[in-house]
């Protein structure tokens, strides 16, 4: 890990997305104010939030059999066993994996429990994705940027409204990578509950946290210029390469893994 970075100030008075993210998952680090949006929030978004983090799974085991040994998670929120390089390092133990998050318990988090393997590599930048020529620069100085990098997106650009640019940020991390990388991706969607988009995106407000959830025409920009992997931007539920098949269900996540040409 990254030695002498000063570790910010943890705010729990506010709830913050990646803190509700783990309470949804079931995990303990998080705090009252946390717990009290995820509380709020329908049965439904537990459910989609582990099958969007399975899809993490596979799509990260997928990159690692197809040779990508690089991996740029942003936004990599409080780590739930297995996490990104677990799952990469145990088909290509010399993995490398940056992650990339702007909370600061998930750096204290991180720096315990991110532990690579002997052969690879894990690193850790306290940025945000609204900065990404900061993250570019740390990242480089880990990962080879000549060879192929996964950028890995998850559950992150709909906390990012309009006004801020989510597709021309993306645009800009993805610019910067080699050919045959990949940019993996999920957003939250209400087109499979569009009874339940008011409450959840009220709930968020009411926190604090903008969220912006997004039809599947919205989606497709991130994916603008790139080469869409089958069975392309799909539901979490559907995205996957080897079985068995997912079991399918109503999600609030569309996915997809796209190619740099």
């Amino acid at each position: 890990m990254t030695a002498g970075v000063p570790v910010p100030r943890i705010d729990t008075s506010k709830p913050h997305p990646a803190r509700v993210y783990d309470w949804l998952l079931g995990g303990k680090d998080n705090y009252p104010v946390d717990q009290q949006v995820g509380e709020t929030l329908p049965e439904e978004s537990r459910r989609s939030a582990a099958r969007n983090r399975e899809f993490m799974h596979r799509a990260s085991a997928w990159l690692a059999r197809q040779g990508v040994d690089q991996f740029l998670d942003i936004g990599t929120g409080i780590p739930t066993e297995p996490n990104l390089h677990q799952i990469a390092q145990a088909i290509s133990p010399s993995a490398q994996v940056v992650y990339v998050d702007n909370d600061p318990i998930v750096l204290r988090h991180a720096e315990a429990l991110l532990i690579s393997t002997p052969e690879g590599a894990t690193d850790y930048i306290h940025a945000d994705v609204r900065k990404p020529a900061e993250i570019l620069e740390h990242a480089r100085q880990r990962l080879d940027f000549s060879r192929p990098i996964a950028l890995s997106l998850i559950a992150l650009m709909h906390f990012l409204p309009d006004s801020e640019d989510p597709y021309g940020l993306t645009r800009t991390l993805v610019d910067a990578l080699p050919s045959g990388s990949y940019l993996v991706l999920s957003h939250g969607t209400a087109d499979q509950h569009p009874e339940l988009k008011d409450r959840v995106e009220d709930t968020y407000k009411k926190g604090a946290i903008p969220l912006r959830m997004r039809t599947r025409a919205e989606v497709e920009p991130f994916f603008e210029g790139l080469e869409l992997i089958d069975p392309g931007l799909v539901f979490a539920t559907e995205w996957y390469q080897e079985g068995p098949a997912p079991e399918q269900e109503r999600c609030g996540f569309y996915v997809g893994v796209a190619r740099v040409p």
